[in-house]
Protein backbone atom coordinates (compact mmCIF):
# COMPACT_ATOMS: atom_id res chain seq x y z
CA UNK A 1 0.00 0.00 0.00
CA UNK A 2 1.08 3.47 -0.67
CA UNK A 3 0.83 6.91 1.06
CA UNK A 4 0.70 10.26 0.20
CA UNK A 5 3.79 12.34 1.62
CA UNK A 6 3.80 16.07 1.47
CA UNK A 7 7.69 17.35 0.49
CA UNK A 8 7.01 20.79 1.75
CA UNK A 9 9.89 20.98 4.34
CA UNK A 10 12.03 20.11 1.25
CA UNK A 11 10.96 22.31 -1.58
CA UNK A 12 11.26 25.01 0.74
CA UNK A 13 14.67 24.29 1.96
CA UNK A 14 15.52 23.98 -2.15
CA UNK A 15 14.34 27.29 -2.37
CA UNK A 16 15.93 28.67 0.66
CA UNK A 17 12.75 29.64 2.05
CA UNK A 18 12.14 29.01 5.89
CA UNK A 19 8.64 28.05 7.68
CA UNK A 20 7.95 32.13 8.83
CA UNK A 21 9.14 33.28 5.08
CA UNK A 22 6.68 30.54 3.55
CA UNK A 23 3.52 31.40 6.38
CA UNK A 24 3.59 34.86 5.24
CA UNK A 25 4.40 34.00 1.06
CA UNK A 26 1.57 31.72 1.32
CA UNK A 27 -0.83 33.65 3.90
CA UNK A 28 -0.59 29.78 6.13
CA UNK A 29 -0.92 29.86 9.36
CA UNK A 30 2.58 29.43 10.38
CA UNK A 31 1.25 26.76 12.77
CA UNK A 32 0.04 24.91 9.79
CA UNK A 33 3.16 25.29 7.98
CA UNK A 34 4.87 23.68 11.12
CA UNK A 35 2.50 20.87 11.46
CA UNK A 36 3.08 19.53 7.69
CA UNK A 37 7.19 19.87 8.10
CA UNK A 38 6.89 18.27 11.64
CA UNK A 39 4.02 15.24 9.99
CA UNK A 40 4.90 15.17 6.51
CA UNK A 41 1.79 12.09 6.22
CA UNK A 42 -0.45 14.61 7.78
CA UNK A 43 -3.58 15.93 5.27
CA UNK A 44 -3.78 19.33 4.20
CA UNK A 45 -6.63 20.73 1.69
CA UNK A 46 -5.49 21.25 -1.87
CA UNK A 47 -6.21 25.34 -0.96
CA UNK A 48 -3.65 24.87 1.48
CA UNK A 49 -1.05 23.18 -1.04
CA UNK A 50 -2.03 25.81 -3.59
CA UNK A 51 -0.94 28.84 -1.45
CA UNK A 52 2.20 26.69 -0.35
CA UNK A 53 3.07 25.74 -3.81
CA UNK A 54 1.96 29.08 -5.46
CA UNK A 55 4.39 30.97 -2.69
CA UNK A 56 7.07 28.20 -3.77
CA UNK A 57 6.46 29.16 -7.17
CA UNK A 58 6.02 25.57 -7.98
CA UNK A 59 3.07 22.76 -9.16
CA UNK A 60 0.81 20.93 -5.99
CA UNK A 61 2.43 17.76 -7.53
CA UNK A 62 5.50 18.87 -6.74
CA UNK A 63 5.12 19.04 -2.95
CA UNK A 64 3.56 15.45 -3.47
CA UNK A 65 5.22 12.09 -3.71
CA UNK A 66 4.14 8.60 -2.56
CA UNK A 67 5.82 6.13 -0.16
CA UNK A 68 5.47 1.99 0.08
CA UNK A 69 3.86 1.87 3.79
CA UNK A 70 7.30 -0.07 4.66
CA UNK A 71 8.93 3.16 4.22
CA UNK A 72 6.18 5.41 6.32
CA UNK A 73 7.35 3.20 9.28
CA UNK A 74 10.83 3.92 8.98
CA UNK A 75 10.18 8.00 8.71
CA UNK A 76 7.67 7.97 11.36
Amino acid sequence: MRRRRLKVKEVAAEKKMSMGKLSRSSDVSYRTIKLIYDDPYRDASLDTLDKIAHALEAEIADLIEYVDEDEVSNDE
